[in-house]
């Protein structure tokens, strides 16, 4: 007996969503080297060199104070929250 495989009608053999994802073990490996070869073209810096250790240095520092303010503003709204309740509310 051989099995069959079953055959849908409705299925017309088009992609919908493609699932070949790199870093996958199903990658196909024929198209893994032309999508990187693309990708490193398009994430070259705008002057075209990499950034020095003190741009990088300096943009992790902007961001480290970014999310610090962030931390601050919502702890002193969660502060002036507490109060506001303990105080004025439920007074």
């Amino acid at each position: 007996m051989t099995t069959k495989q079953p055959k849908y009608e409705e299925d017309d053999g088009r992609v919908i969503c493609n699932m070949d994802v790199p870093g996958m073990r199903w990658h196909d490996k024929r198209i893994r080297h032309g999508f990187f070869s693309r990708q490193q073209a398009v994430q070259q810096h705008p002057r075209g060199d990499a950034m020095t250790d003190s741009e990088a240095r300096r943009y992790t520092w902007y961001a480290v104070l970014a999310g610090l303010l962030i931390v601050a503003i919502f702890s002193a709204v969660w502060v002036l929250f507490v109060l506001f309740c303990t105080e004025i509310w439920f007074a």
